[in-house]
């Protein structure tokens, strides 16, 4: 089979199964195959695919008609302009996480400019995704990574030694805010926000895949939203110092309002700011934290 017949052919097949974007899709797998980027494949269709290569073609087509996503058969993703290793073991980063890393990166930048190191704790680290981009673009900051996933953190690991961050970002296994050693300037969060009732509606890629424990909301989506906050006013010298602090936390559609109402519930001298994303979805809500001795 030549490669002009092949996109042809994987696309058709991933078309008839109803997988979204499939030319992307057959484009995306047949490079993987072959080394070739996407140009490649348009400038060179008469070119033979050898026995070899048309097996694993095969193989990888059905793995994603079984629905296995993309990012785990190809075994890396992108993300902020980052390339990441990804398996099962960890949640696909998504773009839209990527509000969180901006937002993140612009308060460590304005923390560093008053002349203190800027200690950042990425609570729900899953592949490492958040606190590799933050140490890549704010080098003078401490970040720590916790997760409750022993195995995620062995993909988080893969990633720091990947991307020469290893001595910077502190990997700690644990519940949410447990196993922070000292006081954090950054509060950055991306907890599972599915709700029990949206589970059924999840695409098998999603649902069948990625791992529930990084998915898994509760009833209302919030369950693990509430623990960390409890644990921030339970110990808050644990996780807070003297000088005033912030907390990101990425959202799913339609939370906003409750998730301030939380807010105010736990902190009611807080500042909040909910902000959206590109799709005018309210993405990231940002909250302004001063140590109540300040008041």
């Amino acid at each position: 089979m030549i490669l002009g017949e092949a996109l042809q052919s994987v696309t058709q097949t991933l078309r008839r199964a109803r997988i979204a974007d499939a030319s992307v899709e057959a484009e995306v797998l047949l490079g993987h195959v072959l080394g070739m980027s996407k140009t490649g494949l348009y400038t060179e269709p008469e070119r033979s695919l050898t026995s070899a290569e048309s097996e694993r073609l095969r193989n990888l087509v059905r793995r994603r008609l079984d629905r296995e996503p993309t990012a785990y058969i190809l075994g890396h993703c992108e993300f902020y302009g980052i390339d990441f290793y990804i398996d099962s073991r960890a949640l696909i980063p998504r773009p839209e996480t990527e509000l969180l890393v901006e937002e993140a990166v612009d308060l460590g930048q304005r923390i560093s400019h008053q002349g203190v190191q800027t200690a950042i704790a990425d609570v729900g680290t899953g592949c490492g995704a958040v606190a590799i981009s933050l140490a890549l673009a704010l080098p003078q900051a401490r970040i720590y990574a916790t997760d409750i996933s022993p195995s995620a953190l062995q993909v988080a690991e893969v990633n720091c030694c990947r991307h020469g961050v290893s001595g910077r970002v502190e990997l700690l296994q644990g519940n949410l805010l447990e196993p922070l050693p000292q006081a954090v300037d950054v509060i950055v969060a991306n907890l599972p926000y599915v709700k029990d009732c949206e589970f059924v509606d999840l695409s098998p890629e999603i649902r069948e895949y990625e791992p529930t424990l990084a998915l898994a909301g509760g009833r209302d989506g919030l369950d693990k939203i509430r623990e960390m906050f409890d644990q921030m006013g339970g110990k808050w010298g644990a996780h807070l110092g003297e000088r005033p602090a912030y907390l990101l936390l990425e959202i799913g559609q339609g939370q906003g309002e409750i998730v301030t109402s939380l807010v105010n519930d736990h902190f009611w001298w807080a500042s909040i700011e909910l902000i959206s994303d590109l799709g005018g979805i309210e993405r990231v809500v940002k909250v302004g934290l001063r140590p109540q001795s300040q008041f």
